[in-house]
């Protein structure tokens, strides 16, 4: 019998769309078909405009989210300017449905805030408004009291709001909904966060779309030679900007 994770097993891109228009112009869409899920975290891994929140947020989309976070059961208008991308995406599922799940968006999150404030649905969130706690605290509450387990979780960029020993501790949460039963997506740029060991890394950049280790990525060798030569770094910076 086939495992119930992971939840999603792979997307693939359907026929019919114009690969010289947004967002199938960007390498890494263009390279999208078949793409294969980790049964706990998948990473997305790129700068900025390489596809991986657009990516992401086509796959919250077909999964039945909000384009601007939070259940299936939060219906918020479209955060505007979607990329149609979810229209093409056919996806690949387990025979078990997750029993939980939430699209975690950092660009967005305040317009979850101001709806769960609204209906006065704050239990979930562990009883106190979103609004009146530090964005980093808002973030660990939805981590801490709104993901239940056994569920599939999305999440664009949660180390915006989170100190270094706040996404220490957001990976303990994670690694406690994975051996719960639960499946990731998460597109980052951190370091700390793509350290955890049960994890498929996807590198987004020009050449289009491919799996990495670690300790190959570009967040973890920049990270650690600074860390280990930063006055260097540092002088090299200063010196080559007033050149």
């Amino acid at each position: 019998m086939l495992k119930a994770k992971p939840y999603l097993r792979s997307i693939h891109l359907k026929d019919g769309y114009d690969c010289e228009s947004y967002p199938f112009s960007i390498p890494a869409v263009a390279n999208l078909d078949n793409l294969t899920f980790h049964e706990d975290v998948t990473f997305f891994v790129g700068e900025n405009g390489s596809g991986k929140s657009t990516v992401l947020e086509a796959i919250a989309l077909v999964m039945g989210f909000s384009a601007q976070g939070g259940t299936k059961n939060l219906d918020l208008s479209d955060a505007g300017g979607l990329s149609g991308l979810h229209e093409y995406i056919k996806p690949k599922k387990s025979y078990e449905h997750p029993k939980d799940g939430y699209f975690l968006r950092a660009e967005s999150f305040y317009n979850v805030a101001t709806a769960m404030d609204y209906y006065g649905y704050l239990q979930g969130y562990g009883g106190r408004s979103l609004h009146n706690q530090s964005h980093g605290e808002s973030f660990m509450a939805t981590l801490l009291h709104k993901f239940k387990g056994k569920g599939l979780y999305l999440l664009d960029e949660p180390e915006a709001a989170l100190s270094p020993a706040r996404q220490l501790a957001a990976l303990v949460r994670i690694n406690d909904l994975v051996e719960d039963g639960s499946q990731f997506i998460i597109a980052t740029h951190s370091p700390i966060l793509l350290a955890y060991p049960r994890a498929k890394i996807l590198i987004f950049d020009s050449d289009g779309l491919y799996e990495v280790k670690y300790e190959q990525t570009e967040h973890f060798a920049i990270t650690r030679d600074f860390l280990n030569n930063y006055q260097k770094r540092l002088e090299r910076l200063f010196s080559d900007e007033l050149e």
